[in-house]
């Protein structure tokens, strides 16, 4: 059973998530919450698996409640599925950087709604890596890469772990990139994790981010290869 907590501000649409869910199989929602404020304590109490997040609400938003709850130091880690109205939205941007599993628009069907909640409780990414690449750019587009921020923790990564992060970060999927560079999916993971381990990371979507950030990848620039 997945544990899912509701967060939005307006109630009707609460209810109504809330009321769908808790219809569907495989899903107990745990708690429902108005606020980032409430998000942040019945996070803490109901130890949910998922938490559908309201990115725009008064007081606390949605990015600044991800922050505070995917920060807290817990062996219960939950995946945040963010809500949203527009999908290139600054704030949605935000939430990914910090660790956001994913994003849904708030006009998606009911049937993908569930299934994205099976998705992320599995680990698994929820949308097209092309959707946050395309997110990321537009936003990554409008300042300059900081590499001499990162570039000490790009440092610790080994030559074929930078391919990895590079391929990552202009959306293949794992399979393809064990295609490009001629070895397993169970290697590409490896490699993946390691590289994330090391930088501190802890979803796909930070992972793309940093790439561009960093100066690695350019936004708008596509390459063939992984160099």
């Amino acid at each position: 059973m997945i544990k899912v907590l509701v967060v939005d501000d307006q109630i009707l649409v609460r209810a109504g998530l809330a009321a769908l869910l808790r219809a569907a199989p495989d899903l107990d929602v745990v708690g429902e919450a108005a606020t980032g404020e409430e998000a942040i304590d019945q996070a803490a109490s109901t130890r949910p698996d998922v938490i559908l997040m309201d990115i725009r609400m008064p007081g606390m938003n949605g990015v600044a409640a991800t922050e505070r709850i995917l920060s807290t130091k817990s062996d219960h880690r939950p995946q945040v599925l963010i809500l949203t109205t527009f999908d290139l939205d600054k704030y949605v941007y935000d939430a990914l950087r910090i660790g956001a599993s994913g994003f849904l628009l708030k006009d998606t069907p009911p049937e993908r709604l569930i299934a994205a909640i099976h998705t992320v409780a599995s680990g698994d990414m929820l949308f097209a890596p092309s959707v946050t690449r395309r997110l990321i750019e537009a936003y990554t587009s409008q300042t300059d890469p900081s590499p001499a921020v990162l570039s000490p923790a790009l440092h610790l990564l080994t030559a074929r772990e930078v391919e990895v992060l590079k391929l990552v970060g202009r959306a293949l999927s794992n399979a393809e990139i064990a295609t490009r560079l001629c070895v397993s999916e169970a290697t590409v993971k490896t490699h993946l994790n390691r590289t994330m381990t090391k930088l501190n990371l802890t979803s796909r979507a930070q992972v793309v981010a940093l790439a561009y950030e960093s100066g690695l990848i350019t936004p708008g620039r596509e390459s063939s290869s992984p160099t």
